[in-house]
């Protein structure tokens, strides 16, 4: 994940010179009606996830959105080197649905940015609507439903699925963040359109590449020890857990 200040930074040294750049979004970047659309969507679809969440999810699902939280924070503190002496980090919206689906991971991501930005002022706070939306809602949301489409045409009940529907979905997502980050800041003339899309994509081209391994790598560890976990687990892990509670 590459920081948008960073960004600019590097494309305008006569004003500053930084290390790399990011998808959090500064304050001060976003023009007034960028950061009132971007509000408005964000709560918008916040609101229809917590509809969505109650209605759907039982008990069970509150514990693990915690756990599912704590891993990507903690995951996202860790970098991981790419070529031109800067970093990225996992996202992890595409895994959060994965494990929770696309109502309850949003609502995880979502949490997680807000304590970012508090916390850490990774991102800032007046723009927080569009870096939920960008990383959290598109993320989750698109990478879900992409990672399930592919799945389901390579086989729902097949690791292989899983793992290429999981690698696929996390690299899109990426891409597709980057992408809207650029047009919100060339939209608020914080630069021109073809710099900040050469720029974001470039980047996130590989950092994309990263958050598809981390998340392939963590989906395959929960095949193999907890497949049950997942939001629509194989079918093989769904029978087993019916025999294991009817013996009980």
């Amino acid at each position: 994940m590459v920081d948008v200040f960073s960004l600019t930074c590097s494309l305008y040294p006569l004003q500053w010179v930084a290390p790399h750049l990011a998808l959090h979004i500064p304050d001060g970047f976003l023009s007034l009606p960028v950061m009132g659309v971007t509000w408005v969507a964000a709560i918008a679809l916040i609101a229809i996830c917590l509809n969505k969440a109650q209605a759907e999810y039982q008990d069970r699902t509150v514990p693990l959105m915690g756990v599912c939280a704590a891993f990507i924070f903690a995951a996202q503190m860790i970098n991981f080197p790419i070529p031109g002496g800067t970093s990225g980090h996992l996202l992890g919206g595409t895994l959060a649905g994965i494990l929770l689906g696309p109502w309850a991971g949003s609502l995880v991501m979502s949490v997680v940015f807000m304590v970012q930005s508090f916390l850490f002022q990774d991102g800032g706070i007046t723009v927080m609507g569009a870096n939920i939306f960008n990383m959290g809602l598109i993320g989750t949301f698109l990478g879900y439903y992409l990672f399930r489409g592919i799945r389901q045409a390579i086989g729902r009940n097949k690791l292989a699925g899983m793992v290429t529907g999981a690698a696929i979905a996390a690299w899109v997502s990426v891409m597709v963040a980057a992408i809207a980050t650029a047009l919100q800041l060339a939209i608020s003339g914080t630069v021109a359109l073809q710099v900040a899309m050469v720029g974001m994509v470039g980047w996130h081209t590989l950092i994309g590449i990263g958050e598809a391994l981390i998340t392939v790598a963590t989906v395959s560890f929960i095949w193999r020890t907890r497949p049950d976990l997942f939001y629509r687990p194989p079918q093989a892990a769904t029978s087993s857990l019916r025999r294991s509670l009817s013996t009980r």
